[in-house]
């Protein structure tokens, strides 16, 4: 993951200074365990600022508004108590080339310092730090004793303290070219490394673009660099210098990249964005949202996993008792034969042959030996009834648990789909998955403590495809979309389709009043709806259409499951689809 650094945070925070200082400070919320948010309102716009101090996304920029839950973070309690309806001052880098920003807090515009915010976004040991106006520490996201480091520590009460300053040298515009070649060249290495540690203030991510724009490659050695590579790479370092120090004026040319983001512009293949703000804001966004999104996939499908194992032994269990009373016939007619033949039976008998009523061939009937024929023949009419009861009273429990497995391997299914592609966000799925888990929730699987905020859940659409006719094909990405698509979006113009006895999503195709689906628009939506079933892999899938007028929810059933009638088959090609969704 692409680190702030000293360049980019210079961007930032020149970018927010003109904008919002001064404003006054209306709320503080803390959305994460390491992000938080300042709301702030200018004299002619409000907006948000968000402070994050995450190991490896640490960062200050305008932000969206934060979802409206509610916030129960200590810190965010201390800074909104003593920041609430305070003028922002001042918002600036207090130390030359050090990641450090400063925020400056008074009782309005013009007046003294009343506390400090800094805020350190230095890699793993970023933090976040008030301070009243004497630089004594108030409170601290994350207190530093002298016990875990000798060096410096963050305690509250005690006086704060900056980061200690690198040792390396500043870069400067006044550094001439035959200093700045002997200072990098001093040890053979490769160039970029040669670079970072030769300055401070330096990242590797900047220097491979430096010195890419020059025609360079960056793991090439010093040694190996001509005169005229040597200029070119200093003529690169001072328009960077002339940037970062404003001799140029506002020069930042920000854009997403293939793997992160510039606030230089120098990446010919970059995406251009507006601002500084919203490249980083971008990137971190997506790269966080990815992290989640793949730590509530797994934590869904484990748990998933934990509860069919345990259901599927149930029901194995179920269908070995049903296994066994499918016998129960055999001992009432075993005891009818004894009863009937009373008389060839003899004391101590441990099995007696008999012929049967209707065919006549022999049937050996085991027998306990201290029984009497009679006692014997009791006791096969009580292991008969005994299992007649057992298959009466395990058919609607085995149905039952049949009816959970067939459940929640739908929703495995649906996690399954939640598949990054190049037409999907990840914002998008990462919704999806916290719909399921929501689903999970409330249908008892998952516990009430985990219950998740209304706002956190926003609105997410079907998937929607077209069809070679033109005809909208709508597939759900969960089974509260399937319920919606199946029951609410549907009308009686539409084909419903799903895959026959297959853990999938429902597919809606939409008919306009008057227009018939042609054979090419089953085929392919019976294609779809297969890709996006548990048979993804197969090289053929049956999938069942109706009209949706002959689709029904059984009374109680869970969230999409559902019964149809007067289906017909397709069979569906799942590895010939091109999905291109809209």
């Amino acid at each position: 993951m692409q680190q702030v650094d000293f360049t980019t945070l210079t961007a930032a925070v020149r970018e927010l200074q003109p904008e919002w200082i001064p404003a006054r400070v209306e709320t503080v919320y803390q959305s994460d365990r390491y992000t938080l948010a300042l709301g702030l309102r200018t004299l002619d716009k409000k907006g948000w600022i968000a402070i994050s101090w995450h190991p490896q996304a640490a960062r200050i920029v305008l932000t969206d508004p934060p979802p409206r839950i509610p916030d129960t973070f200590t810190l965010s309690q201390q800074l909104r108590s003593v920041l609430g309806g305070l003028a922002m001052t001042g918002l600036e880098m207090p130390t030359p080339w050090e990641r450090l920003v400063r925020l400056t807090f008074a009782s309005r515009p013009g007046a003294e310092a009343l506390y400090y915010l800094y805020v350190e976004p230095i890699g793993k040991y970023s933090n976040l730090t008030l301070t009243d106006a004497d630089n004594l520490i108030i409170t601290t996201a994350h207190q530093v004793s002298n016990k875990q480091s000798s060096v410096r520590t963050i305690e509250t009460g005690r006086p704060y303290e900056v980061p200690p300053s690198l040792t390396d040298p500043m870069p400067s515009l006044e550094e001439p070219l035959d200093r700045w070649i002997d200072r990098v060249s001093l040890i053979p290495d490769k160039l970029n490394q040669r670079l970072v540690r030769s300055y401070r203030g330096l990242s590797t991510i900047l220097m491979n673009e430096l010195i890419v724009t020059t025609g360079l490659d960056p793991l090439q050695t010093t040694d190996t660099l001509s005169a005229s590579d040597w200029e070119n790479l200093f003529a690169s370092w001072q328009k960077w210098l002339r940037t970062l120090t404003k001799v140029e004026g506002h020069q930042f040319h920000p854009c997403l990249t293939n793997n992160g983001f510039s606030v230089l512009g120098w990446d010919n293949s970059g995406t251009p964005v507006a601002t500084v703000n919203e490249a980083v804001e971008t990137y971190y966004t997506r790269i966080l949202d990815r992290e989640a999104f793949t730590q509530l996939k797994h934590q869904l499908t484990q748990k998933l996993s934990t509860i069919l194992a345990k259901l599927r032994l149930k029901a194995n269990t179920f269908k070995t008792k049903l296994l066994e009373s499918t016998g129960a016939d055999e001992y009432r007619t075993n005891a009818d034969l004894l009863m009937a033949y009373l008389q060839e039976w003899e004391p101590g008998m441990k099995q007696i042959i008999l012929n049967d009523f209707e065919t006549g061939e022999p049937v050996k009937i085991k027998l306990e030996p201290e029984k009497n024929a009679i006692q014997n023949a009791q006791f096969l009419y009580k292991r008969h009834q005994k299992l007649k009861r057992a298959k009466l009273a395990v058919d609607p429990l085995l149905a039952e648990v049949q009816a959970q497995i067939d459940y929640l391997e739908q929703v495995e299914a649906s996690i399954l789909q939640a598949e990054e592609d190049s037409n999907n966000n990840v914002r998008e799925l990462l919704q999806t998955l916290l719909e399921i888990k929501k689903e999970l929730i409330d249908t008892g699987y998952f516990p009430a403590a985990d219950r998740i905020a209304k706002a956190e859940l926003a609105e997410t659409k079907p998937r929607s495809l077209k069809t070679p006719s033109g005809f909208e094909l709508l597939i759900g990405r969960n089974n509260r979309q399937n319920d919606l698509l199946t029951f609410k979006t549907a009308t009686e113009y539409d084909l419903w389709f799903h895959a026959q006895e297959i853990a999938g999503s429902h597919g809606l195709l939409r008919i306009t009043p008057g227009e018939v689906a042609q054979e090419a628009d089953l085929q392919f939506t019976a294609n779809a709806v297969a890709y996006y079933s548990r048979s993804r892999q197969s090289q053929a899938v049956p999938v069942v259409y109706t009209e949706t007028k002959h689709v029904y929810k059984p009374k109680g059933a869970k969230p999409g499951m559902v019964i149809y009638k007067h289906e017909q088959i397709v069979w569906g090609h799942p590895q010939e689809i091109q999905i291109d969704i809209i």
